[in-house]
């Protein structure tokens, strides 16, 4: 039974008409049909159990609650809200499935443009940037003479790189690095971008004018041999 306030008013009503029944029912025994008083008591007092208890069952029971979302219904079948919920969760589901092929199109790009090798960027044949704050600047050639260009690289200190840096600059021939002035040395050891100074150091000059006389040095004929480059 109920036990909050409504509910034990309800109670009260439901044995207070029993009770009057009970009353009425031992007035009328004792009335009209002669019963003694404890006849009549005792005939009253089943009146009010059998009355208390029918009106309490009738009025005073709780109500059966919902139906939770998703519980068996009628037959043990499953609601048709607990099926449509059930579908709703199952759908997305779905979508990294759906999502997996672009993935493996993204996966595969990244794969293909990491073993691509870069291009390797050829060298430059840009005229070197020079300045005229020091020395003076030797006498320069647009180009190697026709007979081709001569291996600097005999000259000890002249290596692949330096080599086509002296080429930027417009020297070709052991001739016109023998024929350099002390200022136009300072001028190229000023101008050697990244090897400033080589010249002295390396004394190109006097290498130079040895090959360009046709004769060989040391170090040009360990190149010659091939035991340098």
């Amino acid at each position: 039974m109920n036990s909050t306030p409504s509910g034990l008013i309800n109670l009260a009503i439901v044995w207070g008409v029993a009770s009057a029944a009970g009353f009425a029912g031992m007035a009328a025994l004792m009335l009209l049909g002669d019963w003694t008083l404890l006849q009549a008591l005792f005939a009253a007092a089943i009146i009010f159990f059998i009355l208390g208890v029918v009106l309490s069952l009738m009025f005073l029971s709780p109500l059966p609650g919902p139906v939770p979302a998703g519980s068996a219904g009628w037959g043990g079948k499953t609601t048709e809200v607990s099926k449509a919920a059930h579908g709703a969760a199952a759908t997305p589901a779905a979508a990294p499935k759906e999502a997996a092929p672009a993935a493996e199109a993204v996966t595969t790009e990244t794969a293909t443009a990491a073993a691509a090798p870069e291009p390797v960027a050829a060298p430059s044949s840009a005229p070197a940037e020079v300045t005229d704050a020091v020395g003076t600047r030797p006498a320069a050639l647009d180009g190697p003479r026709a007979g081709g260009a001569d291996d600097l690289k005999r000259i000890k200190g002249i290596g692949p790189k330096l080599e086509q840096l002296c080429h930027r600059l417009g020297f070709y021939h052991f001739d016109q690095i023998a024929a350099w002035t002390p200022a136009e040395v300072a001028w190229v050891d000023e101008n050697l971008e990244g090897f400033k100074g080589r010249v002295t150091r390396d004394t190109w000059v006097a290498q130079a004018r040895v090959l360009a006389a046709g004769g060989d040095t040391e170090f040009s004929r360990k190149v010659d041999d091939g035991d340098v480059y």
